[in-house]
């Protein structure tokens, strides 16, 4: 994948990552003691759809631009809930223009004081822009460095011993998924009290089943996998679906993630549609 993120904002595995990363903070805040979250490939934190880049791909209108419209219903997911009412928030702070907020965006607006995100960006417009949304906030910190590299540079973090690393890196590498994989070892090796959560593109199998077994057979334990699929994974030229891995997940986080991707799944997609929650390796 050729990427930029400003392409592909909001579109179906935006919503889904997004949704579930709400869920693990708000589970992590449920504890008083302090958090610290490592977003290591942050992007920009803020897209406008009716920007150049969006409008060139449409993908947001399969993806965020099916929810919007969804009237209130007390039956969905509260972590879904809560990430569609930031969203909506966001763009009525844009005077109702389309602005979509990124992971950085939705962590930062769920910190309480005493926590801090840690935000990674190596491309240096994307980082002057991650700087200036982030120029007020306090808890926020930006870092123009290689997100891998700053697992083993910013982990452990020194403010809290509890907390999230999150991973979403562009996929443009050939040997992405080996690299990610080593970079969930060494995370958890480095952060052991931590969660970790790593998103995955799926175009065909075998390269996500070898992603998975690499880890397994690594000795890595406690490893849940969330997909959603649109269609069946077999076109290696289309991004078919998208996967979460979370290592160290919080309790019964596994029903939690059920009832958010069963809810999207019918929004997201059409009948072929699946939604998938796997113990990879259970604790």
């Amino acid at each position: 994948m050729n990427y930029r993120h400003s392409y592909h904002a909001g579109n179906f595995a935006d919503v889904m990552k997004h949704a579930l990363l709400v869920a693990l903070i708000d589970a992590l805040g449920r504890k008083p003691s302090p958090l610290a979250v490592l977003d290591t490939h942050a992007g920009i934190g803020l897209y406008d759809l009716s920007g150049q880049e969006a409008q060139a791909t449409g993908e947001w209108r399969d993806g965020i631009g099916r929810l919007l419209d969804l009237p209130s219903d007390p039956a969905m997911p509260p972590a879904l809930r809560q990430w569609l009412d930031m969203v909506r928030a966001v763009i009525g702070a844009h005077d109702g223009r389309l602005f979509y907020p990124g992971s950085p965006t939705v962590v930062a607006r769920m910190l309480r004081p005493g926590d801090t995100l840690t935000c990674c960006e190596l491309h240096p417009d994307d980082q002057k822009s991650l700087r200036r949304l982030f120029r007020h906030d306090s808890n926020v910190s930006v870092h123009g460095r290689d997100g891998y590299e700053a697992i083993t540079a910013l982990l452990p973090p020194r403010q809290a011993k509890r907390g999230l690393v999150l991973m979403d890196p562009p996929f443009e590498h050939r040997d992405e998924f080996a690299r990610l994989a080593q970079a969930i070892i060494t995370a958890r090796r480095r952060f052991a009290t931590g969660i970790v959560a790593a998103w995955y593109p799926i175009k065909h199998r075998a390269p996500t089943r070898a992603f998975l077994n690499s880890l397994r057979d690594a000795g890595q334990r406690n490893l849940l996998a969330l997909e959603l699929t649109l269609r069946p994974p077999l076109d290696p030229a289309r991004l078919n679906g998208s996967g979460l891995l979370v290592a160290n997940p919080p309790f019964r986080f596994d029903h939690t993630a059920r009832a958010i991707l069963d809810s999207l799944c019918p929004v997201l997609g059409d009948e072929g549609a699946q939604a998938s929650v796997e113990w990879v390796v259970p604790e």
